[in-house]
C-alpha cells in the first residue's frame, strides 16, 4: 500500500518534469508574447479555443487582455470561442460538433489576427477546421499541444507542442499563458510608461 501523499507527491514529481519539458520552449513563448503585443497593439484581435479543460485555459487567457494580468494598462480584444455558449450550442445543432469553432472564425476574425488554439491531444476536428478557416482568412494560427507532431501542428501556422501526459499539459498551459501575458504586459507597460499614459 502507498504511503500517505504518494499519489500527490508522484502528480507533482510529474509536473515539475513537465514544466522543465515548458521551459524549454521559452524563447519560442517570449516570441509570441512580442508579436501578441505587436499586433494587438496596432488593433487586431486575438480567438482562443480548446474543449474541456483546454476550453478553461482559453477564458483564462482572454480575461487576462480584456482585463489586466498585473497592474492597469488599456483593455484588448480576446474572445474565447468556448465562451458564447448561445452560439456554441447553436452552432453544434446546426452544423455539427466540428464546426463550433471554424463557424466563429469565419464571423470574428479579419486578417492580421491571431488564433490560438489549445489542446492536449492535437486532434480534434473542431480545432483543425478552425486553423483552416483562420488561414482561410489571412489570420495566424498557433497550436499549443500536447507531444508533436500532431494533426494540429501540420495545419497550424506555428506551434509549441508540451511533451508530457495530458493532465500535466493543461497545468503547463496555464503556465505558458501566464508566461505570455508577461511578455505581453512587459512590451504594453513599458510603451505606455514611454508615452507618458499611465
Amino acid at each position: 500500500m502507498a504511503r500517505p501523499g504518494e499519489v500527490v507527491r508522484e502528480h507533482l514529481r510529474g509536473l515539475r518534469d513537465a514544466a522543465h519539458a515548458t521551459e524549454l520552449h521559452a524563447e519560442h513563448l517570449e516570441q509570441w508574447g512580442l508579436e501578441l503585443a505587436r499586433r494587438l497593439r496596432r488593433g487586431h484581435r486575438l480567438l482562443v479555443a480548446g474543449n474541456g479543460g483546454s476550453a478553461a485555459e482559453a477564458q483564462h487567457l482572454t480575461a487576462e487582455l480584456v482585463g489586466r494580468y498585473r497592474g492597469d494598462r488599456q483593455a484588448f480584444s480576446a474572445i474565447a470561442l468556448s465562451a458564447e455558449t448561445s452560439s456554441l450550442t447553436a452552432l453544434g445543432n446546426d452544423y455539427g460538433y466540428a464546426q463550433v469553432f471554424a463557424r466563429q472564425v469565419q464571423a470574428h476574425a479579419r486578417s492580421g489576427d491571431l488564433l490560438l488554439l489549445l489542446s492536449t491531444s492535437g486532434s480534434s476536428e473542431n480545432l483543425l477546421r478552425a486553423a483552416s478557416a483562420a488561414r482561410d482568412i489571412g489570420a495566424t494560427s498557433w497550436a499549443l499541444t500536447g507531444a508533436g507532431p500532431n494533426p494540429l501542428t501540420e495545419v497550424a501556422d506555428d506551434a509549441i507542442c508540451l511533451d508530457a501526459p495530458s493532465p500535466h499539459v493543461q497545468e503547463c498551459q496555464l503556465a505558458a499563458i501566464h508566461a505570455l501575458c508577461e511578455v505581453f504586459d512587459g512590451v504594453v507597460r513599458g510603451q505606455e510608461e514611454r508615452r507618458g499614459t499611465r
